[in-house]
């Protein structure tokens, strides 16, 4: 039997709940990966309620039970007991259990007691009040997992024909990612890791598209010299090493190539470079996969929704493509864990 596929809860007053209790409903009959839900029971039977699942849930103690109940698994981590914060406000109860879930299902990943970890939206204000230094939920994966580095994959369209989308820089001013992105160095990185991490999610000869910042790609420097100082260069050292790359293409245009099939991938610059074309073309579809990582992490691509939380409307689609998008790629996962385990 295959281990099962961990979702957890997310922020406990948020949408979290909801999308993953309605996800894992919805899956469970035909996925070929029992999917079992970690995080307070009270809260998924709460979301439950809220998005009208009636399937009956679970408590079970160890992941490999979520295979023998008759209903959906829960692996309760008991942080909140029955005293549920109220929906859709910032407490630092709600962002504990958050951060227990996530290491309960990271440990679980890394002993090999599931497949793979589907996470719901956490909030970031509420895991600070809780104790927590991370800036969210990659960079408190790569701590738990001891991985040396990790990043955002973006997957778009899901399939055959999809496209995935990295990034050079992360969660920073834009005025700051402007900044680091004179650096070749770190444009080199960002091309090396994009490769890495096709290559250890299947794709054996990786092509790479590499945006460019300014419009029309600088023309010439006339409109900004980041293609010039940095993104020419290292597309150039790249090449020159063998990789198949090709950059720096206007980033009004590399997107829909990729869409169109020139490129596996495509390495963007800042957050909304690449977010803001993902999410247009596949808003409820598109996922977040965290690279980097001895263990496969797939997500849903949006907050916590605090101001619909409890009322039944959340949409569940990112989420259910998320676990998807796990069961697709868990194949990969034995390549996955040798490719980044330290």
């Amino acid at each position: 039997m295959t281990a099962p596929i961990a979702l957890t809860l997310g922020d406990p007053v948020g949408v979290g709940p909801e999308i993953a209790v309605k996800t894992a409903d919805l899956v469970r009959p035909t996925s070929p990966y029992t999917p079992v839900l970690v995080g307070d029971i009270e809260a998924a039977k709460r979301g439950a309620q809220a998005c009208g699942v009636t399937t009956p849930l679970i408590s079970i103690s160890h992941p490999g039970q979520a295979g023998h109940v008759d209903g959906l698994a829960v692996w309760d981590t008991g942080v909140l007991g029955t005293d549920l914060p109220e929906w859709g406000k910032v407490d630092a109860r709600a962002g504990k259990a958050a951060v227990t879930a996530i290491e309960w299902a990271t440990k679980a990943a890394m002993d090999k007691e599931v497949t793979a970890v589907v996470t719901a939206p956490i909030n970031k204000e509420a895991i600070w009040a809780s104790g927590s230094t991370h800036l969210g939920h990659t960079e408190m994966l790569k701590e738990l997992t001891g991985a040396a580095w990790s990043d955002t994959m973006f997957v778009v369209r899901n399939g055959p024909t999809h496209l995935r989308i990295f990034f050079s820089t992360r969660h920073v001013a834009l005025r700051v990612a402007l900044e680091q992105l004179r650096d070749p160095e770190l444009v080199s990185q960002a091309i090396n890791r994009a490769v890495e991490s096709l290559k250890a999610f299947g794709v054996d000869h990786p092509r790479l598209g590499v945006a460019a910042v300014n419009p029309h790609g600088g023309e010439n420097g006339n409109f900004g010299d980041e293609e010039i100082i940095s993104i020419r260069p290292a597309c150039e050292d790249a090449r020159k090493r063998g990789l198949d790359v090709h950059g720096p293409i206007p980033a009004d245009s590399v997107f829909h190539q990729g869409l169109e099939g020139r490129f596996d991938g495509v390495l963007s610059h800042f957050h909304d470079q690449g977010h803001i074309p993902a999410k247009t073309v596949d808003f409820n579809g598109t996922i977040s996969v965290t690279v980097g990582l001895p263990i496969l992490r797939t997500s849903v691509d949006h907050g916590t929704a605090f101001d619909i939380a409890g009322t039944g409307v959340a949409n569940h689609l990112t989420m259910q493509s998320a676990f998807e998008a796990a069961v697709d790629y868990a194949p990969f996962v034995p390549k996955i864990r040798q490719a980044y385990l330290s």
